[in-house]
């Protein structure tokens, strides 16, 4: 089984975007040594949602000094915006060996869309995030983490490869639906490393039944 470890923005939150959005802030030190201990464990991967500066110039040093790799999920909304990454930031962590998602066009929840803006994030996002970096984003992460059957329809036919939910526990490897673990301002490298390596219990067998229904509804 793979864990999923989901980081946001990586420092100090100056100006949430959203009400919120600091949580999911981990300070710089904290996440130098969360990467540490995960650096030597084949059965973790990384990915990064939203676009944050700190994706470039914190993660991506890091990342490379470790020897690891990540999935950066972007939102083409903000290529313009000068807190988020940009077209040439896109290729530069490309060009370093990392992948490129699709993470949506406003940071909308993609449950209950209608069609037009359905195809505003799923299609027009992954358009524009192509003519940025050069490469089709083949995966796509959920914003906020929310979805429902006709949520993973929509994707299913959008001809994505892979989809990354915020669900909490571990998934079979190249399995199409992805849970993750967000990591929190409140998360320490101790906290991560043992997301990784207990043994399932209880909570993820909730986490992956309410999945379930989640896909049914």
């Amino acid at each position: 089984m793979t864990t999923h470890i989901c980081f946001h923005g990586i420092g100090v939150c100056a100006d949430e975007r959203e009400s919120g959005e600091a949580r999911y802030w981990m300070a710089e030190d904290t996440f130098l040594r969360t990467l540490d201990a995960l650096a030597d464990r084949s059965d973790v991967e990384l990915s990064f949602d939203d676009g944050n500066r700190s994706d470039l110039d914190i993660a991506l040093p890091a990342l490379t000094e470790r020897g690891l790799r990540a999935t950066f999920f972007v939102l083409a909304g903000r290529l313009d915006d000068p807190a988020s990454l940009n077209a040439r930031d896109l290729r530069s962590l490309l060009a370093a060996g990392m992948s490129i998602g699709n993470h949506g066009w406003t940071h909308t929840p993609w449950r209950a869309l209608d069609d037009a803006a359905a195809r505003r994030e799923l299609f027009d996002a992954r358009n524009a995030i192509q003519e940025a970096s050069g490469t089709t984003p083949t995966e796509a992460a959920l914003p906020l983490g929310r979805y429902d059957r006709n949520t993973v329809r929509r994707v299913r036919a959008a001809g994505y490869r892979a989809l990354y939910t915020s669900d909490r526990y571990r998934s079979r490897p190249g399995a199409w639906m992805r849970a993750r673990y967000s990591v929190t301002e409140h998360d320490t490298a101790e906290s991560v490393g043992a997301l990784v390596t207990r043994r399932s219990g209880a909570s993820e067998a909730r986490n992956a039944a309410a999945s379930l229904v989640k896909r049914l509804r």
